[in-house]
């Protein structure tokens, strides 16, 4: 098996691994997507990683807003005015982190690691409200919170879930279920968005971009059919979920330290 053969089915697998832990807690599984590439797969540069992943992670977002469209649990109007108004702040949050040193970004970025996995433990299911519609009592919260998502997301290349289903949520007042399926048009507008930000730069591999999507497709369909069979250990498996960023953000903030 040559080098670029085992290059290209380390980004299948870790898209696969995105890609199933999406589909089995819900969100955040992104997260990884960006030390994967670079730790697992082998991509040097880091901007290089975080161009490709914020295409992977957008395609993949893509796929699952699809399922979510199906099943009606998406607020188009709330959602749309959200994305826009982060896509402006995705583009210059982009633009900041690429003039970041590499190692630099990682650090901080492990540092983001560990405020998503609190946030995992922290977040709780409310009832809310599934008939809330876009208002002018909703509308400026929604554009403050999308700029703001944005901006975060683009600066770090990930698609930003774990701050866009609050957001949408704090903004609105709509359920856990239909944020989770609205995040994902912003989610995919953000990745888009950075990943345009980073090709200009010649920052984005697109073959391995197509195995990590090959990968994060399926493994998203195995991860949805095991929730379904551990629909009762959503808890348990979010707190597996969480430890693990935690472990890998150490790992991560390790491996920077030495390397700066």
């Amino acid at each position: 098996m040559t080098v670029d053969a085992v290059h290209y089915g380390l980004a299948v697998f870790s898209g696969g691994l995105v890609g199933f832990v999406l589909g089995l807690v819900g969100g955040g599984g992104s997260i990884l997507a960006v030390p994967l590439m670079v730790y697992l797969v082998g991509v040097r540069d880091p901007h290089m990683a975080i161009g490709t992943s914020a295409l992977a992670v957008a395609v993949n977002a893509a796929s699952g807003l699809v399922s979510h469209w199906r099943a009606g649990t998406v607020k188009w109007r709330c959602a749309a005015v959200f994305a826009a108004s982060g896509i402006a702040g995705a583009a210059l949050g982009s633009t900041l982190g690429k003039a970041l040193d590499g190692q630099k970004l990682l650090a901080l970025f492990a540092v983001v690691m560990i405020v998503v996995g609190v946030v995992m433990l922290r977040r709780r299911g409310a009832a809310g409200d599934p008939e809330v519609r876009l208002g002018r009592e909703n509308a400026g919260k929604l554009v403050g919170y999308g700029a703001g998502a944005g901006l975060f997301s683009g600066f770090f290349g990930i698609g930003g879930g774990f701050l866009i289903v609050p957001g949408l949520i704090a903004a609105t007042g709509m359920p856990m279920l239909n944020a989770v399926g609205s995040s994902l048009i912003a989610v995919t507008a953000f990745g888009v968005t950075t990943a345009a930000n980073y090709a200009l730069s010649g920052l984005v591999d697109w073959p391995l971009a197509l195995a990590f999507i090959a990968g994060g497709l399926g493994g998203s369909v195995l991860g949805s059919m095991a929730a379904r069979g551990l629909s009762q250990h959503k808890g348990r498996l979010t707190l597996v979920f969480a430890v693990l960023i935690f472990a890998v953000a150490a790992y991560v903030l390790w491996r920077s330290a030495r390397a700066m």
